[in-house]
């Protein structure tokens, strides 16, 4: 697994991608990822660790080591965009983890089961497990994919989009009628 989390964006996202072809799916990973990330966020920020000065928290340092990783990808564009998003997330999470052990537990593991049920519909539609459960790095890689989808969207990454989709398919509507081949 290790040699696979350094390898370059693009191959990380088609080996993303090849459990993310049904349209239902990669739109259920646009809301339940960053639900997954918020909630952790949120369950990381409660500890507050003095560095140097600095007040920090494991969501931040959880946040610098992946922004670290997205940015050394080779697609910067891609890491800066993916670190922003989970940044702001971050940030919004904060102020939910200084609260009462209960509200603070119920909005991180709250978010977080939510997000997964998300997720888990969202692979019902894919008739395919998530890939983490055959490379823990998907796990890192979900925000990048998301955001990927979204910069495609808005038209960005057109030749690793086309580069994607020659290596694993184009998106589809699965037909929930007939059985996997």
């Amino acid at each position: 697994m290790a040699a696979s989390a350094f390898r370059p964006a693009l191959d990380l996202m088609a080996q993303y991608a090849a459990y993310h072809r049904d349209r239902r799916n990669i739109a259920t990973h646009f809301v339940g990822i960053p639900l997954i990330v918020f909630a952790v966020c949120v369950l990381l920020s409660r500890l507050t660790v003095e560095v140097g000065g600095l007040s920090l928290t494991p969501a931040a340092l959880l946040w610098a080591v992946t922004t670290v990783w997205y940015l050394t990808r080779g697609n910067i564009a891609l890491g800066l965009a993916v670190s922003a998003l989970n940044g702001l997330l971050c940030v919004l999470a904060e102020p939910l983890a200084v609260g009462s052990t209960g509200s603070w537990l119920a909005w991180g593991v709250g978010t977080f089961a939510l997000g997964w049920v998300i997720q888990f519909l969202g692979h019902y539609y894919e008739g395919k497990k998530p890939a983490f459960v055959d490379d823990l790095i998907g796990l890192a890689v979900g925000p990048m994919f998301v955001m990927a989808e979204l910069m495609f969207a808005l038209g960005w990454g057109r030749e690793m989009l086309l580069e994607i989709e020659r290596r694993v398919g184009p998106t589809h509507f699965r037909d929930l009628t007939r059985p996997l081949a």
